[in-house]
C-alpha cells in the first residue's frame, strides 16, 4: 500500500510538470462584493432548506475574534478571506462546487454552542464538521505564516498524513512555488486538530509569510491575492484530473 502511494505520487509529480505546460492557468477573477453575495443569495433562494454538496470547501482561516498573526494593523484573517473569495470564484468559474465557510469576519466559534471547550476548540470542531454536513470532497484552509526572524519566505502546505491529502498538497505546492519562485516542499501536518478531525483529502495552505516584504506585499495587494488563489487552483484543477 505504501509503495502504491509512493508511486502514484511520484507520477503525480512529473504529470504536474507536464501538464503546467499545457494547461492553461485559471482567468483571474476578482471579487467584487456585490457580484459575490448576490451569488450565495441566489443559491440559498434555490434551495432553502438544503444544505450544499461542495466538491471543494474552502476554509478561510481565523476570522471574528480570532485575527490569526498580524504585521503592525495588517491582520491574517482579512488576506485570508481575501484570498479564499477569490478562490471560491476561479473554481466556480471553472464548474466546480466550491463552498466558503465563512463569507465576512466572524468566528466560526459562535456556531457552535453544543461543545463544551474553549473558543478555540469550538472553532476547530465546526471547521471540521463542516466537510461532513455538507459531504465535501476536498478541504483547502487558507492561511498566513510568520518566521520568528522575518527572514523566511514563499508558500508552505501541509497535508493529512495519507497518500491523497499528500498528492493534493504536491499540486499546489508546485503551482505555487512556480507563482512565486520558490522551492518549497509540502509538508505533513499530524499534529494539526482540523488534519486530524476531517476524513476528506485536506490540505493548510500558508500563502506566504506576512512579516517578510516581499511575501507581505503579495498577500496586500488585490492582483496579488489573486494569483495566489490561481495558483492553488490549478494546484486543485490538476488533482482533480488524476484522483480517484
Amino acid at each position: 500500500m505504501r509503495s502504491s502511494i509512493v508511486r502514484k505520487l511520484g507520477i503525480a509529480i512529473l504529470t504536474a510538470a507536464t501538464l503546467a505546460w499545457s494547461v492553461p492557468l485559471p482567468a483571474a477573477a476578482t471579487p467584487e462584493d456585490g457580484s459575490f453575495e448576490e451569488d450565495d443569495r441566489k443559491a440559498a433562494v434555490q434551495t432553502p432548506h438544503s444544505l450544499p454538496v461542495a466538491d471543494v470547501l474552502i476554509d478561510a482561516g481565523h476570522g471574528g475574534i480570532d485575527s490569526g498573526t498580524h504585521y503592525k494593523d495588517i491582520l491574517e484573517k482579512d488576506i485570508n478571506l481575501a484570498i479564499a473569495r477569490k478562490l471560491y470564484l476561479i473554481l466556480k468559474s471553472r464548474g466546480v462546487r466550491a463552498v466558503l465557510n465563512r463569507t465576512g469576519d466572524y468566528a466560526l466559534s459562535d456556531d457552535n454552542r453544543w461543545h463544551r471547550a474553549s473558543r478555540h476548540m469550538r472553532d476547530l470542531s465546526q471547521r471540521g464538521s463542516l466537510t461532513e454536513e455538507i459531504e465535501a470532497k476536498l478541504f483547502v484552509s487558507i492561511h498566513v505564516n510568520w518566521s520568528p526572524k522575518g527572514k523566511k519566505r514563499g508558500p508552505l502546505v501541509i497535508h493529512q498524513k495519507e497518500g491523497r491529502s499528500a498528492l493534493l498538497a504536491s499540486f499546489i505546492q508546485q503551482a505555487l512555488n512556480r507563482q512565486q519562485n520558490t522551492r518549497r516542499l509540502p509538508q505533513s501536518g499530524g499534529k494539526y486538530y482540523v488534519m486530524n478531525r476531517i476524513k476528506v483529502p485536506s490540505v493548510i495552505v500558508e500563502t506566504g509569510f506576512l512579516n517578510h516584504d516581499g511575501d507581505r506585499a503579495l498577500l496586500t495587494s488585490p492582483r496579488g491575492q489573486t494569483r495566489v488563489a490561481a495558483a492553488i487552483a490549478e494546484g486543485i484543477f490538476f488533482y482533480r484530473c488524476i484522483a480517484p
